[in-house]
């Protein structure tokens, strides 16, 4: 807050006096000590006009993700909106998955999903890995552009029988929209899931944040 109100009480030197022009301001980085203040200002560059419980619901999320990471990326701010913004009903869900896969380059995946309406769907696809066949196979029934942005793995305990937490971020290909300021954004969506397998942690998590994106109201 301090920074954004008067730059001088924490630059020794601005980039104009050693003969510099400044960067976008829009680039500033948050981490663990930025505030409520620099947030917002960061959520309404980003496109995001969110209400003040809304504000604080997502401040909260990001402290505790700051204090994991030194550096909280607009990816993952955006992440954060979603998580919080967007609580749907899902319309598509994990109905049954069957992955197979070795030292022979390809992995294939049968998956059946189940729509709101109760209708059951299946697919078959083939990838570079369990992972990469099981997104393609979501797509062949969901029938969505997708692009993911990020994937991570976390283990939460050890051993062979240790439970993962997957992350997906992903957005609509194409789909964007712009700023008062002429900036473009892209809308993010994301997904978590939990389990001791990882492929179908991976398929929940791909699936939460599929659902997002296909209730959200451009």
């Amino acid at each position: 807050d301090g920074l954004l109100k008067h730059r001088g009480t924490y630059e020794i030197l601005s980039p104009e006096d050693i003969g510099y022009e400044r960067s976008n301001e829009a680039t500033m980085v948050l981490g663990k000590l930025s505030g409520r203040q620099a947030l917002k200002k960061r959520l309404k560059e980003l496109g995001y006009e969110l209400k003040k419980d809304e504000v604080e619901s997502v401040f909260q999320n990001f402290k505790a993700m700051a204090e994991k990471k030194k550096r909280v990326t607009d990816v993952d701010l955006k992440a954060l909106v979603s998580d919080k913004v967007c609580d749907v009903e899902p319309i598509w869900k994990l109905g049954g998955l069957e992955v197979t896969c070795g030292t022979m380059n390809f992995s294939s995946t049968t998956i059946e999903l189940v729509r709101i309406d109760g209708t059951t769907h299946v697919a078959c696809s083939v990838g570079k890995g369990p992972v990469e066949s099981t997104f393609k196979a979501v797509d062949l029934i969901v029938k969505e552009a997708v692009k993911v942005h990020e994937y991570s793995l976390n283990t939460i305990t050890g051993g062979t029988d240790a439970i993962a937490t997957i992350h997906v971020v992903i957005r609509k290909e194409n789909a964007h929209s712009c700023t008062s300021t002429g900036n473009i954004v892209y809308p993010t969506f994301s997904g978590i899931g939990k389990g001791v397998d990882v492929v179908v942690s991976s398929v929940e998590a791909y699936l939460t944040a599929l659902n997002k994106m296909l209730d959200f109201k451009e």
